[in-house]
């Protein structure tokens, strides 16, 4: 294994009864549950890599006015000693609108998206409301505005962005869905993001609804679990668990370290 790396995912926003369902097919446990909107971050080697910027408190209040926002991104990054005006190296894993809003907060960065994914959502499927109102088309403006200014790092396929830090194309969500795979002192840890949103999605191989790609989605499961160290080395993107599971840093519930082991 390279170095290691430390690993955190930042709460941000909690939406206690979610109306999305959980699975594409009905379930006994489908229905309303919470979810949780996270950012995360990569430490060591020198780097510092944020993955996601989460969504605009403007613009949840209104996509979503029922959504609780905790806290600005930027203000949780810098509880783990992050200055988002400093930082150089975002990773967008899809560009959802709770996932990619809030770039301003980074204006030295260099965003890492797939080709997919650009090309999806500047692309013909976004004249379909089914999918065009999963985007913020000011967050879209302004990704195109970074490529333009040369601030976007196009990615095809896998990458290594950083000394044993990966990108891996899986589709499935959306067209360019990205998961990044990190060295950590427990072993191989994969950020899924919303290549699964909640642990059950992935180890009951039940896709998430809001799917482009069900045969992608059903693969990108199989593809983590080749990446990971085990099922509870991929981090779902919205699950509770997640700040229940890990260990939390001192008087800051919502910021948890994923380098650690879970508590059960």
């Amino acid at each position: 294994m390279a170095e290691t790396y430390e690993v955190y995912a930042l709460r941000y926003a909690h939406a206690p009864e979610s109306s999305f369902r959980t699975f594409l097919l009905p379930n006994p446990h489908d229905g309303p549950m919470a979810m949780d909107f996270y950012v995360w971050a990569i430490i060591g080697n020198g780097r510092t890599i944020v993955v996601d910027t989460g969504f605009k408190q403007s613009v949840g209040v209104r996509k979503r006015p029922e959504w609780r926002f905790l806290e600005s991104p930027d203000r949780l990054l810098s509880q783990i000693g992050i200055d988002a005006a400093a930082a150089s190296d975002v990773v967008v894993t899809h560009l959802d609108w709770d996932h990619c809003g809030n770039t301003d907060f980074f204006p030295k960065a260099m965003f890492h998206i797939q080709d997919e994914e650009v090309a999806f959502r500047t692309g013909r499927l976004m004249a379909q409301p089914f999918y065009s109102q999963r985007s913020d088309v000011d967050d879209i403006i302004t990704t195109v505005r970074n490529v333009y200014a040369g601030r976007v790092r196009f990615h095809d396929g896998t990458s290594e962005i950083a000394p044993g830090v990966t990108l891996h194309l899986v589709g499935g969500h959306t067209a360019g869905m990205q998961v990044v795979r990190v060295p950590t002192a427990r072993g191989w840890v994969v950020l899924a993001s919303d290549a699964s949103h909640y642990w059950a999605n992935f180890r009951e191989r039940r896709p998430f609804p809001l799917v482009l790609d069900v045969g992608k989605m059903l693969e990108g499961y199989n593809r983590m679990a080749e990446l990971a160290d085990g099922p509870d080395h991929v981090i779902p993107g919205h699950d509770p668990e997640v700040v229940q599971r890990f260990p939390s840093l001192p008087d800051h519930p919502d910021i948890v370290r994923l380098d650690r082991k879970p508590s059960n």
